[in-house]
This record gives structure tokens, C-alpha cells and sequence, in this order.
């Protein structure tokens, strides 16, 4: 498990209300959300800190979420990526896991399942046994 130190959550979705309710789910599992509104935000921001993870909005107004996983993995950027969106279609399914990414959520999905999926991508347990010992839990050795 990943010690005191901040982690940094980007959510880039041009829809304000999932912002503001990602970085309130986030802040609460003491994770450190920075939102921008576009992916052309996200590229301007040079003094933004080294993420933990993006959670990228597919469909949004300029650069898509997919064409910006596609700019970053051209230099390099290996940053886990989880994919949101509220049109959920077959073309863009396949389309993001060509792309690559850690997590695919329709923006209707469970908070609890999309911040799982952040956490494990940054190396943090979420499970029962791990929020009570602080040790990760071993299924072959679990009874």
C-alpha cells in the first residue's frame, strides 16, 4: 500500500456535476482529484503534478478522451487511464481498448465501482481485510 504521500487523480469531463462529484468520491478516499474540462486543459497545464491516474470522459468538445490517451501513449506517458462515458456503444468499447486503459465505466456505473478500479490501478487494496489489518490480503492463504 502506497504510504501518506498525495495522489493525484486527474478526471478531464467537460460535464461540471461529475467533476464536482468525482472529486468529493475521491477526496474521501484521500486521493487528491485535479478536474480539467478538456483534454486541450489538460495538455496546457504545465505545472500539473504526476498522476496516479486519468479518468478520461470519451466524448468531449475538441480533443476526445480517446485521441488524448493516443497523444500520451505516443511520448511515453504509461499513466493508468479509466475510461468514462455516458453513450455506451460497441465501436467506442472497442475503440478504448485498442487505446488501452485500466477501466471502462458508463457514467450511470456505481462510484464505488469506478473508484475500486482507481485504486487498484495505483496500488491501493480495497478490501475489508486490508481498511482493518493494513496488510494485503492473500487469497491461498485466506480460510
Amino acid at each position: 500500500m502506497i504510504g501518506s504521500q498525495n495522489i493525484y487523480v486527474a478526471v478531464i469531463d467537460d460535464d461540471e456535476s461529475l467533476c464536482r462529484s468525482m472529486s468529493r468520491l475521491l477526496r474521501a478516499a484521500r486521493l487528491q482529484p485535479v478536474t480539467y474540462s478538456s483534454a486541450e486543459a489538460f495538455l496546457e497545464d504545465s505545472n500539473r503534478p504526476k498522476f496516479g491516474c486519468l479518468m478520461l470522459d470519451i466524448q468531449l468538445k475538441g480533443m476526445s478522451g480517446l485521441d488524448l490517451r493516443q497523444r500520451l501513449s505516443a511520448v511515453r506517458d504509461a499513466t493508468p487511464v479509466v475510461f468514462i462515458t455516458a453513450h455506451d456503444d460497441l465501436k467506442v468499447r472497442a475503440l478504448a481498448e485498442a487505446a488501452g486503459h485500466e477501466g471502462f465505466f458508463l457514467k450511470t456505473s456505481s462510484g464505488a465501482d469506478i473508484l475500486a478500479a482507481i485504486r487498484r490501478v495505483i496500488g491501493l487494496q480495497d478490501t475489508d481485510s486490508d481498511q482493518k489489518t493494513g496488510k494485503p490480503t492473500d487469497p491461498e492463504t485466506e480460510p
